[in-house]
C-alpha cells in the first residue's frame, strides 16, 4: 500500500516532517533506540508542539525535557530541532510571528532546563566523589586517588581545587579548554582572574560568606573575556570543604561551559523584543524605551513622537506580491535606522507597513520638522527591489512635547491620531499635532467605537423633515433623519456619525435598521391617512447601495411592515447608479419595478455625468449645499451660483425630473428657487425636523 493511501494529506505531511527531523538529529547524539523508536517518539513530541500553538505552553516545554531525557543532549540537537520546528510549524498551524517565537521559546527552555538539571546532578555526583575521595584517603589512599583522578581527568566540567584565599592549587583538562587557553596551566592564578570586571564584586561577596562558613555552597553565572575579545558564560557551582573539626578548608569548584546556551537565550531575548522581519525594535522595546526617554531627568527636557505609515503599500502588496512588499519595508526599515542612529533616535517598527521614531531631548517642534523631512526624504527614495524600482510615500504624525505631563500612551496615542490627520489631508506630507484638532479627531474614534452598542441599546431614533410642494404649500413627503441620543455628547445629527459608519462598514447594517424604522413609522401614516399620507423619503449611502442583500433587506422589511412600494423613496447618490465599467446596476431597475420612487441627491455636484442620468427611471432629483444659501439674501445670490443651480434645474426639467431642495431657510429663498425650476422644498421653510407621532400630528392639522 502507497503512504498516501489510507492516510489523510495532514497525516503525510506529519510523517514526512518527522521522518526529516529524524534524519537531522539521530547522528548527532547515541541514544538506545532504533529508527523506528525515534521517529514514533518525535511524532508525539511534533503532535504535543502543534498542540502548544494554539493552547499552553507546557506541552512544547516538555518536548524539550523529553529529548535530554533520551540523551538528544548534543548542542547541535537543539539548533536543528528549532529551525526544523520553525520551518515546518506555520505549515501545520495559523500562528502569528510572536506565538510561534513563544512555542520554540518553550521548547528550547526546556531542554536548557532539563540539561541543566541533569548537569547539576552530575555535579552533585562529582562533588560528592571528590569529598569521599579525600575523606577515605587514610584508608584506600590509592584507590581514592585512583577515583579522583578518573574524575578530574574524564569529566566534561571544568575542575579546580582551590585555597580558601582563591587560588587554583589543581585543576582538570577541561578548565584549560573551557577557558581556551591551550596548553597554559591556570595552577596559581585566582577564581577572580577568570571573570570579567562587572562580575568580580558578586563572585568576592559570594566566596567570602563560602569561605567564612556562613554558606556550604553558591551558584553564579559568570562571564570570561578571553584576549581576543570573544566571551565565555559559565555557570559556576562552587563548594565548601571542611577539615575534621568542620573548620573551612578549602574549595571544590565546578565550571560549566553554557556559553551556546547562552547565546540561544539571547537570541530569544532579541526575537521578543525586535521584529523578525526588518530587524527594528518591536512596541516592546518602543514601551521601554519610551519610558526612559520620559524620566524627567534634566529641567526642561522634551520628547518627540513621529508616527510614519506608508501611502498605497497595500496596492504592492496586491500588485507585486508579498515578498516584494517585505522587501521594500525592510529596505524603509534600514534608512530609518541608519538615519535615526545620527541623531540619537530609535526607529521601531508597530506592525504591517507602520513605523515609529522616538526622538529623545529635542530642542523643539521646528528641530523636530527638519528631522521629520530628512527621514521623509529617505524614505521616498527610489529603491529598487529586483525588476522593480519602487518609489514609497508616507504620511507622518509629529507629536513634540515637554516630558513632564506626558505618558507613553498618550503620546503615542496622539502621534496615531496626528497621523490619521495627515492621511485625511491628502497623504505622503507630515502634520504637527495641534490640541484642538486632536480632541475632535478623539471624539470622532469615540463615536466610531460607541456606535455599534448605541444601535444595539436603542440610542439611535428617526426624525422626519417635512418636504412641501412649492406651488400650494402642501405636505408631500417626510425626509428621514437619523439622530443619537449619545450619553455624553447630547442629541447628534447624522451628519456626526453617519460617516464614520461607513469608514467603519457599520453603515450596511445601520442603514437595514433605519429603513425597518422608516417604512415601520410610514405604514401607520399610510393606514390612518390613505392617499394624504406623505412619502417615505431615506437616503441610502454608497456604501449602503453597494451591498449585495440591498434588494433582499428592502422587500423583507416591506412585505413585513406591509407599507407600499410606492409610499417609499430611496435617495441614492449619482455613483451608485453605476458599475465601474458605467453602465447602470440592476439595484435601479429592481427598485423601479417594485415601484419604490428613486431620487437623485448630490445632483449637479459633477455636471459633467449628467447627461447619464437620462433614460433611468428616476422619481426626482435633490439638490443641497452652501451655494443655495445665497438665495436666502435679500441682494440676491452670486450670479455663478444663480447660473449653476439654473444649469443644474434646467437639466432636470429637460429629463422630465422635478427637482427638490434641501436648506431652503424662508419664503425669500423658496421664491428664487421656484423661478429656477424647483419643485419642493426641505429646511426650516418647509417646517422644522419631528418625530414620527409629531408628524401624524401635521398630516391630521386641516389643509
Amino acid at each position: 500500500m502507497r503512504e498516501s493511501e489510507g492516510a489523510s494529506d495532514a497525516e503525510v505531511e506529519r510523517r514526512h516532517v518527522v521522518a526529516q527531523w529524524t534524519r537531522e538529529i539521530i547522528h548527532t547524539s547515541y541514544v538506545a533506540m532504533g529508527r523506528p523508536e525515534i521517529e514514533a517518539f518525535l511524532a508525539k513530541c511534533f503532535e504535543d508542539v502543534l498542540a502548544a500553538c494554539d493552547g499552553p505552553l507546557e506541552p512544547a516545554r516538555q518536548v524539550g525535557v523529553r529529548l535530554v531525557d533520551v540523551h538528544f543532549t548534543n548542542p547541535v540537537v537543539v539548533h536543528r530541532t528549532l529551525n526544523h520546528l520553525a520551518s515546518a510549524l506555520p505549515a501545520h498551524r495559523e500562528v502569528d510571528q510572536a506565538r510561534l517565537v513563544d512555542v520554540l521559546g518553550a521548547v528550547g527552555s526546556g531542554f536548557a532546563g532539563a540539561l541543566r538539571k541533569r548537569t547539576l546532578d552530575e555535579q552533585e555526583i562529582i562533588k560528592q566523589s571528590v569529598l569521599e575521595a579525600r575523606d577515605a584517603a587514610e584508608e584506600a589512599l590509592r584507590a581514592s586517588e585512583a577515583r579522583s583522578r578518573a574524575v578530574l581527568l574524564s569529566s566534561a566540567l571544568g575542575i579546580a581545587i582551590v585555597t580558601l584565599d582563591g587560588v587554583i592549587d589543581q585543576i582538570n583538562p577541561s578548565m584549560n579548554r573551557i577557558f581556551r587557553l591551550g596548553s597554559e596551566s591556570l595552577v596559581g592564578r585566582t577564581i577572580f582572574d577568570l571573570a570579567d570586571t562587572s562580575w568580580i564584586g558578586e563572585l568576592s561577596a559570594a566566596n567570602a560568606d563560602l569561605v567564612r562558613g556562613e554558606v556550604d555552597r553558591y551558584q553564579l553565572e559568570i562571564r570570561f573575556t578571553e584576549q581576543h575579545g570573544s566571551h565565555i558564560w559559565t555557570q559556576l557551582s562552587a563548594s565548601l570543604v571542611r577539615d575534621a573539626n568542620e573548620a573551612p578548608d578549602y574549595l571544590v569548584m565546578l565550571y560549566e561551559d553554557i556559553t551556546d546556551r547562552h547565546m540561544l537565550q539571547e537570541q530569544f531575548r532579541r526575537q521578543a523584543v525586535h521584529d523578525p522581519l526588518t530587524g527594528l525594535p518591536n512596541r516592546t522595546q518602543l514601551q521601554t524605551s519610551m519610558e526612559y526617554a520620559l524620566e524627567p531627568s534634566a529641567p526642561g527636557r522634551r520628547v518627540g513622537l513621529c508616527f510614519f505609515d506608508l501611502d498605497g503599500f497595500k496596492a504592492v502588496n496586491d500588485s507585486l506580491g508579498h515578498p516584494v512588499g517585505d522587501q521594500l519595508l525592510r529596505a524603509v526599515a534600514q534608512r530609518l535606522q541608519a538615519l535615526t542612529a545620527e541623531f540619537g533616535a530609535l526607529a521601531a517598527r508597530m506592525g504591517g507597513d507602520e513605523f515609529v521614531v522616538l526622538v529623545p531631548d529635542t530642542d523643539g517642534a521646528a528641530g523636530l520638522i527638519g528631522q521629520v523631512e530628512k527621514m521623509l526624504a529617505e524614505v521616498t527614495r527610489p529603491v529598487r527591489i529586483g525588476a522593480h524600482e519602487l518609489s514609497a510615500s508616507a504620511s507622518v504624525g509629529v507629536v513634540e512635547r515637554p516630558v513632564v505631563g506626558t505618558d507613553a500612551e498618550s503620546l503615542l496615542r496622539d502621534a496615531d491620531i496626528t497621523l490619521y490627520r495627515a492621511k485625511q489631508d491628502g497623504r505622503a506630507q507630515w502634520v504637527l499635532f495641534d490640541a484642538a484638532l486632536n480632541a475632535e479627531a478623539r471624539d470622532r474614534f469615540r463615536l466610531s467605537a460607541a456606535l455599534p452598542a448605541a444601535l444595539e441599546q436603542g440610542e439611535l431614533f428617526i426624525e422626519y423633515e417635512p418636504t412641501r410642494l412649492l406651488h400650494d404649500g402642501s405636505l408631500f413627503a417626510a425626509a428621514a433623519d437619523i439622530r443619537w441620543d449619545h450619553p455624553e455628547f447630547g442629541e447628534l445629527g447624522q451628519e456626526s456619525f453617519l460617516d464614520l459608519a461607513e469608514e467603519t462598514g457599520l453603515i450596511t447594517r445601520l442603514g437595514s435598521w433605519a429603513l425597518g424604522e422608516v417604512c415601520r413609522h410610514a405604514a401607520r401614516w399610510t393606514e390612518r391617512f390613505g392617499e394624504r399620507a406623505p412619502v417615505a423619503a431615506m437616503n441610502l449611502s454608497h456604501r449602503h447601495c453597494r451591498d449585495p442583500e440591498l434588494v433582499n433587506d428592502v422587500q423583507r422589511i416591506l412585505r413585513e411592515t406591509g407599507l407600499p412600494a410606492q409610499s417609499l423613496a430611496l435617495g441614492m447618490p449619482e455613483s451608485a447608479l453605476f458599475d465601474h465599467q458605467g453602465d447602470p446596476v440592476d439595484t435601479v431597475e429592481i427598485f423601479a419595478e417594485m415601484g419604490i420612487r428613486l431620487v437623485v441627491y448630490q445632483f449637479g455636484d459633477d455636471y459633467t455625468r449628467v447627461a447619464r442620468l437620462r433614460g433611468l427611471p428616476l422619481f426626482a432629483v435633490r439638490i443641497d449645499g452652501p451655494h443655495l444659501d445665497g438665495f436666502a439674501d435679500p441682494e440676491g445670490p452670486d450670479p455663478l451660483d444663480e447660473y449653476l443651480l439654473g444649469a443644474a434645474a434646467g437639466a432636470a426639467k429637460l429629463m422630465d425630473l422635478p427637482v427638490v431642495a434641501g436648506g431652503v431657510h424662508d419664503e425669500l429663498q423658496a421664491e428664487r428657487l421656484q423661478a429656477l425650476g424647483v419643485c419642493s422644498a426641505i429646511g426650516a421653510f418647509a417646517g422644522e425636523r419631528v418625530s414620527a407621532l409629531e408628524l401624524e400630528e401635521l398630516i391630521a392639522e386641516p389643509g
